[in-house]
């Protein structure tokens, strides 16, 4: 690996630049603090651990066998959730690395002119994109950023990775639980939800009354604007940029033989041996298949409209619309092979964080901070409140549909207390849960993996997004009709 040192490095950072604004400055005593300071993903996860257990102890008065207990108990509570957000990530995983997809982020990594230019279109991207889906964002947005780093470093263009990492990371930061694949209010609207079932919500709640709002649209377009402009202030100027070398070994960073290549057997002449062969590697049976699913979800979007969008309907049709653009089963396969890798951190730290919910849940930590939180807001703040609930919720257990199962009997039943939309709720929670994502590293590990940098050399800049972003969501949530 390169010498990774705070200065100028190679030809990629020229002088002659102007001297760094306020922003720039900020974000990079930031990013430096966080760099010596932050602990891997998982050693995250453990210390947190620590503190829940602590805070169970001292503020709701459980013993520590009870919190033990509470701890295992939770590693195992939602298992069929887990394999949810795997399969989002997967499926996500597989289609952005499908060769046509990889080829077109090469295209688009030729129309910047200038490093912040290029950390803008790569966060754009991202947090568009997020909306579609999450899994697809991430792992679409860590090759459109490592990419972006490569074509940068070929033609000589000064930009900062670790800033142009965290722009590939805004979708899961930012815009992803307001979308297609956003786990609150997909629950919501799911038949015999766990709301419906304890009786906090007579039936579901549509996503036209959530993900399809006015509320959430003008919410997501604002905020995509205004994260951009803040994306172009941090980006340090051409004499103070660190570029993907110093991160990624230069003898392997230009390896075009793995994922994403050009090679997918998607035409040509079969050249298969025996029948088992042709069998695996039939585009007329996978073809086949593929079109049943993808048919499928027309008929269900068609006869019972955008209501029919759920976390169940969003796996389904990306699972199938992977098979129809990759047609073979065989090589099919093989792409989900490479996205378990991708997808391994996440598989090890669910259970972590399922353990640490499980100690928030059952101690009552979760309960009385949320109760405390809406117990002092009114109807006109309280999406500010179900924002921060859902904010702090989330540093602990990053998981939106895992956490709302926790957090959101509360903030149902304070919104129909205040006399708030529940869908209005629900979105502010999301807002909140999506926006600390910038501070908890746990959803970053795939892209971590794709873009070779650490979380601690970009969370500085991560975490100078979030506060930099509080203001506004906070003036939006407040003033946004919905």
């Amino acid at each position: 690996m390169a010498t990774r040192d705070n200065g100028a490095s190679g030809g990629t950072n020229r002088g002659g630049d102007s001297k760094p604004g306020l922003f720039e400055r900020v974000g990079k005593e930031l990013a430096d603090v966080v760099e010596r300071w932050m602990p891997s993903p998982f050693l995250f996860a453990i210390i947190l651990s620590y503190i829940v257990f602590v805070a169970g102890i001292v503020f709701e008065g459980s013993d520590p066998l009870e919190m033990t207990t509470y701890w295992f108990e939770g590693f195992w509570a939602f298992l069929a959730f887990a394999m949810q957000m795997t399969l989002i990530l997967m499926t996500g995983f597989v289609l952005a690395y499908h060769p046509r997809v990889n080829a077109l982020l090469k295209r688009l990594t030729q129309l910047p002119s200038s490093g912040k230019q290029a950390v803008v279109l790569v966060g754009v991207f991202s947090m568009a994109v997020a909306w579609i889906h999450w899994g697809f964002s991430l792992i679409l947005g860590a090759i459109f950023a490592r990419e972006m780093g490569k074509t940068a470093h070929r033609n000589g263009m000064p930009v900062h990775y670790p800033l142009l990492c965290v722009a590939g990371y805004m979708g899961l930061g930012l815009t992803w639980h307001w979308g297609l694949s956003a786990s609150a209010p997909l629950l919501l609207n799911t038949p015999e939800n766990e709301f419906i079932e304890g009786g906090y919500i007579d039936g579901i709640v549509p996503a036209s009354e959530t993900i399809f709002s006015s509320y959430a649209l003008l919410l997501t377009v604002s905020s995509i604007v205004v994260a951009a402009a803040f994306l172009y202030l941090l980006a340090p100027g051409a004499g103070r940029t660190r570029s993907i070398t110093e991160f990624v070994d230069e003898k392997n960073l230009f390896d075009e033989s793995g994922a994403g290549s050009d090679t997918v057997p998607d035409g040509g002449i079969d050249t298969y041996e025996t029948p088992a062969e042709k069998i695996d590697n039939s585009r007329l049976l996978g073809g086949l298949i593929a079109l049943g699913g993808v048919v499928m979800v027309g008929y269900l979007l068609a006869t019972e409209g955008l209501n029919a969008w759920n976390l169940n309907l969003v796996n389904f049709a990306f699972l199938f619309a992977g098979l129809l653009v990759f047609l073979r089963p065989a090589y099919y396969r093989e792409r989900f092979g490479e996205a378990a890798e991708a997808a391994a951190g996440i598989i090890l730290l669910f259970p972590f964080f399922a353990g640490i919910q499980g100690m928030m849940n059952a101690s009552g930590l979760s309960s009385s901070i949320a109760e405390g939180l809406f117990a002092i807001s009114e109807p006109a703040t309280f999406p500010i409140v179900a924002w921060i609930a859902g904010g702090i919720v989330n540093l602990f257990v990053p998981s939106g549909g895992g956490e709302w199962i926790v957090l959101g009997p509360s903030v149902v039943e304070a919104a129909q207390g205040h006399g708030v939309p529940v869908g209005q709720a629900t979105i502010a929670y999301a807002v909140g849960d999506a926006h600390t994502n910038l501070f908890n590293p746990f959803w970053a590990l795939p892209l971590l993996a794709i873009t070779g940098i650490k979380a601690r050399e970009m969370f500085g800049y991560a975490i100078a997004m979030m506060l930099l972003l509080t203001p506004f969501l906070a003036l939006a949530l407040t003033f946004i009709p919905y």
